[in-house]
Formats: C-alpha cells, sequence, structure tokens
C-alpha cells in the first residue's frame, strides 16, 4: 500500500513525532511505500537543523533526514506554519541566516490534499 503521513506534533515535548517515524520505518520494513511525509503545525520543527539534542538523546530531525535519503521519501513542511513559527528556508532568509534544513521541503496544503487523494491510505499523528 501507498502512505501518506501527517505529523502534527514537535520534534520533542510530545511523543507524535516519534511515534510517526517509528511507524514510517515499520511500514517500509513490512514492504509498504510511503509518497509523503507533510509535517503541519507545531510539527515544522521537526525540520530545525539548528536542533541540537545531548549526546544521549535521540536525534529526531537527523533520523527524518536518514529515513528521506534511504527510502527517497519527499519531507514536505506546511510553509505558513513554518514562517510562522520562525522556521526559515534559504529561498525566504534574511542576510543569509536559515534554519530549515535541506531534506525539507516547504509546501502548501495543497501538495497534502494531492498525497492524501493519491495515496491508499493517510495516517496522522
Amino acid at each position: 500500500m501507498r502512505y501518506a503521513i501527517v505529523v502534527t506534533g514537535p520534534a520533542y515535548g510530545t511523543q507524535n513525532a516519534t511515534s510517526a517515524w517509528m511507524f514510517a520505518k515499520a511500514l517500509l520494513e513490512a514492504k509498504h511505500s510511503i509518497d509523503s511525509i507533510f509535517f503541519y503545525q507545531d510539527a515544522v520543527s521537526n525540520a530545525n537543523s539548528l536542533t541540537s539534542p545531548a549526546s544521549d538523546e535521540h536525534d529526531l530531525v537527523k533520523e527524518w533526514v536518514k529515513l528521506s535519503k534511504e527510502n527517497k521519501i519527499e519531507l514536505n513542511i506546511c510553509v505558513s506554519a513554518a514562517l510562522r513559527r520562525g522556521m526559515v528556508d534559504s529561498e525566504h532568509a534574511c542576510e543569509g541566516m536559515y534554519n530549515v534544513h535541506s531534506s525539507f521541503n516547504f509546501s502548501g496544503l495543497g501538495s497534502l490534499a494531492k498525497a492524501m487523494l493519491t495515496c491508499d491510505r493517510t495516517v496522522q499523528f
């Protein structure tokens, strides 16, 4: 089956994003495919390249990037939610300063709607 995953929880502070990451890994191990992972609301913090967890903590941003690269999965973050929360990519940067990891793409709710229409299942965390 083809899946779209929607994450609404931040990288740290709730279990939503970690549960989504674990679910995505389980789907791939079961030979399903993931077309898109969409980060919405506070979940845009999962794309923050400046996140620096302690050495004994799980680096969720790094894990999303690894999952994306190894499996060719798009990591989309809602542009409106990101800009509202101070998340800026290189295109929107002032004075060359940005904090969105290059593996994440700014996109709108239209890309989420498209994923939901073209996938067999959409799961939200």
